[in-house]
């Protein structure tokens, strides 16, 4: 369960952010004005068709790109005044990412793959091989640790990608369109791992879908259409 709103300072604050994109002459305003916070260990799920401003926000939240105006506040540290080398070591240390095209190096083994955060924070080799083992374990997959992405189903993939974001236990989990790829029956299989996964650890899940029964996975649903918050339903499960 989330920490109350009430008497605690939210994780993740979003103040008055807008974003827009040039191309030529033309002006994309991708974000207006949202504003957010979000509470540790609460799963929120921004919901809206193609281009309604859901991945920029979390491209935004996860420090992938800067506001052209307002202010990105995460765990106290002011996301949107850090450097690009700030910010990367912020990304390593405190996100995991899940993406719908699962992102797997082909040329790695699942366990390698599931390695890699762990390679950026330093870890010894034996730490990372057990860390990284344990991770598999978790979602289901002990015994493909010497599997190449090409040797495995989609749901697989998207297995290895959920354990290679939960791995290091970072704060916060960015998943967008996770389940596009999959179909029905491995949908839930692999939306039910995530969200066991977070809650068992306390993380913070953002989710990005267009999909309204992904979304009801979620704590709160914010509803996102052309670069505004139109909606925010709370779960009721």
């Amino acid at each position: 369960m989330a920490d109350s709103a009430e008497g605690r300072r939210p994780l993740i604050e979003v103040r008055h952010i807008r974003k827009v994109y040039r191309m030529g002459e033309e002006r994309i305003v991708a974000l207006d004005d949202v504003s957010l916070d979000i509470f540790r260990g609460e799963i929120v799920c921004f919901l809206g068709t193609s281009g309604s401003g859901k991945s920029t926000f979390l491209n935004m939240v996860a420090g992938l790109e800067k506001p052209t105006r307002g202010e990105i506040v995460v765990g106290g540290i002011e996301l949107h005044k850090l450097d690009e080398e700030a910010v990367t070591l912020f990304r390593q240390k405190n996100i995991g990412f899940i993406f719908q095209s699962y992102n797997l190096l082909p040329m790695l083994t699942a366990l390698e793959n599931v390695s890699l955060p762990l390679i950026f924070r330093n870890a010894d080799r034996r730490r990372r091989g057990a860390t990284a083992r344990e991770a598999m374990r978790l979602v289901g997959l002990a015994g493909y640790e010497r599997r190449k992405p090409s040797q495995m189903s989609g749901g697989q993939q998207q297995r290895v990608g959920i354990a290679r974001a939960i791995v290091g236990r970072p704060k916060i989990i960015f998943a967008d369109e996770p389940t596009g790829n999959l179909d029905s029956r491995t949908t839930t299989e692999v939306m039910d791992i995530i969200v066991a996964m977070v809650k068992e650890n306390r993380q913070t899940l953002i989710l990005v879908t267009h999909d309204r029964s992904i979304a009801e996975y979620a704590d709160r649903i914010v509803t996102i259409k052309d670069g505004n918050i139109i909606g925010i339903d709370y779960s009721t499960t």
